[in-house]
């Protein structure tokens, strides 16, 4: 059942591969549509909850002592921003995860879509784009909130973070995608939420900068793509100064993306053959 689910719009539209990867964007779409108010209450309610929880509740108690020199002037300024990019590498990277593993191992169905005219590189291409969406969403939420309730906010800029948070969570997506079409483990997939995931929404600059972390752990959290989003985003929100180059943070995120799509084609084709 869950392979016709899959498959039943992807024969309408076969005469592109733009047109073929849409068809599966509409086949996740309308499986999601089961699970539609969880999937709200993920995509929308957690990282409003963080906002006004750690922006207002914490918030209350730094401005109170060592706010001064924040970049934006406040600490929910500071991490308003971050929060839009940082929901949408969880986002990516749970859509990356039990998901996929679910459509190309426990079942099958994207074996089934395989069978179509799409190509391994067009299915890749579609569940990308349903999760670059669902990134998209809570990303505009709590824009929108930023908008109206944050005098420090520029309203071009936060327009501007959206795509920011999407970068990002193509830049999570495609490798996130790679390293489950390969393994299909259950406790890899567990570990990398937990020993990976975590740590970064954690310590990439999202609630305090990283200059506040040992100096032996500053290169590695400059390493994640996370940092990179957040330093843009905040940039774009609230005119925080970047510490590259705002095009060596876009050059990056771009670069992670484009390997990882190329990684996870390979990995989707290796595994559809067998």
């Amino acid at each position: 059942m869950a392979s016709s689910a899959h498959t039943a719009p992807v024969t309408s539209r076969s005469t592109s591969a733009l047109g073929r990867a849409w068809a599966l964007l509409e086949a996740r779409a309308t499986i999601a549509r089961r699970s539609i108010r969880s999937a709200i209450v993920s995509a929308l309610l957690n990282p409003v909850l963080y906002l006004f929880g750690m922006g207002l509740g914490v918030g209350a108690v730094v401005e109170t002592g060592t706010a001064q020199g924040l970049p934006g002037g406040s600490y929910i300024a500071f991490i308003a921003p971050a929060l839009m990019v940082a929901s949408g590498m969880q986002i990516a990277a749970s859509e990356s995860l039990w998901p996929l593993a679910s459509a190309l191992d426990w079942e099958r169905s994207y074996h089934g879509v395989a069978a179509t005219p799409l190509r391994p590189a067009e299915i890749v291409a579609g569940h990308v784009s349903f999760t670059l969406v669902r990134v998209a969403l809570p990303a505009v939420v709590i824009g929108t909130l930023l908008i109206v309730g944050l005098d420090e906010a520029s309203t071009v800029g936060t327009v501007a973070a959206v795509g920011v948070a999407v970068l990002v969570g193509a830049a999570f997506a495609g490798p996130i995608m790679a390293m489950t079409a390969r393994t299909l483990s259950h406790v890899v997939m567990i570990a990398l939420m937990r020993f990976g995931i975590v740590p970064l929404f954690l310590f990439s600059g999202t609630f305090f900068p990283i200059e506040r972390l040992p100096a032996a752990a500053q290169p590695v959290a400059m390493l994640s793509p996370l940092w990179h989003g957040v330093e843009l985003a905040r940039a774009a929100v609230v005119g925080a100064p970047t510490t590259l180059a705002v095009g060596a943070h876009i050059a990056v995120l771009v670069a992670v993306a484009a390997v990882g799509a190329v990684l996870a084609e390979r990995a989707f084709r290796r595994e559809l053959q067998q």
